[in-house]
């Protein structure tokens, strides 16, 4: 079996964002030589996510108003882990909701997805470099 890594890192001028790395999953694959096996893509920061969904814009926006109401960022005094100084609770909160990671079947050399399904990287706490990591192992 063989495996590989690659990092991929993000600076998102915004607090929240979705961005779709769709393309740097696939291309890390192609890297990779492996034909059949699995892709691991996890967040590798406790305030961003990594989630299987449609790339349109309306859900998109659906998604922020909706984690918005779940886990508001204001107040920020709302929260008990804002009293040690931080003001990202409620990314904390969103990214549980989200997820840390998605795993992809390969088949054939390729993604194997389902009509519609892109992977995305999702900021809640953005204004700084965070990274997201793909495994992929297989033959």
């Amino acid at each position: 079996m063989k495996s590989h890594r690659k990092e991929l890192w993000f600076e998102t001028p915004g607090r929240r964002a979705f961005l779709n790395i769709t393309p740097q999953v696939e291309a890390a694959l192609q890297e990779s030589g492996i034909r059949e096996g699995l892709v691991l893509v996890n967040a590798m920061h406790i305030t961003a996510s990594v989630f299987i969904n449609d790339d349109e814009r309306g859900l998109h926006a659906d998604y922020d108003a909706w984690l918005e109401r779940l886990a508001p960022h204001e107040p920020v005094s709302a929260y008990r882990h804002n009293r040690t100084g931080e003001d990202n609770a409620d990314a904390h909160m969103k990214r549980q909701v989200m997820g840390r990671e998605v795993v992809v079947a390969v088949t054939e050399g390729k993604l194997d997805f389902g009509p519609w399904e892109q992977i995305f990287y999702g900021e809640f706490d953005g204004g700084r470099r965070k990274r997201a990591l793909i495994k992929i192992i297989g033959e």
